[in-house]
């Protein structure tokens, strides 16, 4: 274990001895980040402290218990801040108020949107508790204002979530107690309906995974800041280059004769990828704090829940390390770690929404963004950003965790002795 944390610590030194390293790491994310500040008007008045008063028409042509609940939501007093909500009746008349800019989105709630979610007594009777698939919401989004409307379609997917959370836990005891011969089909029905209109009748903003703080302890007004979105994303994206930075050096120190020279000590393979992997990780975790701390010293910028970033930021940089480990496997040289770490850092921050947000991209581009370290853990950022703390990172979190394990066993599968001796 000792041997472990000197070679990790070694390559932490080494690493921020390298000035050009120290370039990339450090300083070109903070001058990106100062640049789309400049760009987002973040910089261009004191008196600016974030996104507020986002407009989104709701459009609720279900007017029924769900339907209702989410315009409640949008509505409610600890969203009043963040959303500028108004009420539309005509979906098409909405849609081109989003073209001529004059709102960020559109939330329409279809007709039957309730009814397809409450199970319906032919539901019971057929013995089929689940219904047809659920009327899907529609967001229509404006390009011209990506955050915004990623805001708006954050909020009706945890809303969605938590729907669809209480509809299979209260179908499945239902189910149960019917087929157990407890109730009867019309009894479920009415068991069914109390359930859906119990949980609806709780504080609406309730039912959000990511609920706004409207204040702090002191009193101080919460909104969201662009820089609590800009800043993790240029860091998340250099993160890349540093793990694969840390990569590079196994196998310049193979090509050098280090690390034969060290398996003739009593040192096994196990310590040494441990050590390398070890440095790797405490490097990554030095640079996102360093980051985390220059922005809160110099813009003043509030990151959310202190130990919610420092977990989220060991998660993101395992996942990441666990990349790096993966292409420092695949790699023959260190110069082709260099080119293949620089190509994903391009790709994971295109990829994970550091430049472009998501929902402006294809399907398949948001599908596979999942495979990015970049895109988890901006979520987790977001959701601190808007109020939320480490109970409510859950998902980014095991996702973040979940990769880095499953990488480093690929990379230890790919990666063995023999191409740690071999020169």
């Amino acid at each position: 274990m000792l041997k472990t944390f000197l070679i990790g610590i070694k390559d932490v030194r080494l690493a921020f001895r390298d000035r050009a390293a120290l370039i990339l790491m450090l300083a070109a994310p903070f001058v990106l980040t100062i640049g789309l500040g400049l760009v987002t008007g973040r910089f261009s008045s004191n008196t600016s402290s974030g996104i507020s008063d986002i407009p989104v028409i709701i459009v609720n042509l279900d007017n029924d218990q769900l339907g209702n609940a989410l315009a409640d939501v949008f509505n409610s007093t600890d969203l009043a801040d963040l959303l500028e909500p108004t009420t539309g009746s005509d979906s098409e008349a909405a849609r081109k108020s989003i073209d001529e800019d004059k709102a960020a989105a559109v939330v329409i709630i279809p007709e039957g949107f309730t009814i397809s979610i409450i199970p319906q007594q032919s539901d019971f009777a057929n013995g089929n508790v689940v219904a047809a698939d659920p009327v899907k919401i529609e967001v229509y989004a404006n390009p011209s204002r990506s955050t915004g409307a990623g805001i708006v379609k954050a909020i009706v997917d945890e809303f969605l979530n938590r729907v669809e959370e209480g509809r299979i836990s209260d179908t499945t005891s239902i189910e149960q107690l019917m087929f157990s011969g407890r109730i009867t089909p019309q009894q479920a029905l009415a068991a069914g309906s109390a359930a859906s209109l119990d949980n609806q009748t709780a504080s609406p903003a309730s039912t959000l995974a990511v609920k706004i703080n409207s204040s702090t302890a002191n009193g101080d007004a919460v909104k969201f800041d662009a820089l609590a979105y800009i800043a993790p994303a240029m860091a998340l994206m250099f993160l890349m280059y540093t793990v694969s930075y840390g990569g590079r050096s196994i196998l310049a120190e193979r090509a050098q004769g280090t690390l034969p020279r060290l398996l003739v000590s009593p040192t096994n393979t196990a310590q040494i990828l441990g050590g390398k992997v070890f440095g790797i990780f405490l490097t990554g975790t030095a640079q996102m704090l360093i980051l985390i701390g220059a922005s809160s010293l110099f813009f003043q910028l509030k990151w959310g829940d202190p130990l919610g970033v420092i977990v989220l930021v060991l998660a993101a940089v395992f996942g990441a390390t666990g990349w790096g480990m993966v292409i420092t496997a695949i790699a023959r040289t260190s110069a082709q770690v260099a080119n293949i770490g620089m190509s994903i850092t391009l790709i994971f921050g295109i990829m994970g929404g550091s430049f472009i947000n998501l929902e402006q991209m294809p399907s398949f581009v948001q599908m596979f963004s999942k495979i990015t370290p970049n895109a988890w853990a901006l979520d987790g950022f977001t959701t601190l950003g808007l109020g939320g703390t480490l109970t409510d990172l859950s998902a980014p979190i095991l996702a973040l965790v979940s990769m880095g394990s499953i990488l480093f066993l690929v990379s230890v599968a790919l990666f063995g002795k023999k191409n740690l001796v071999q020169k």
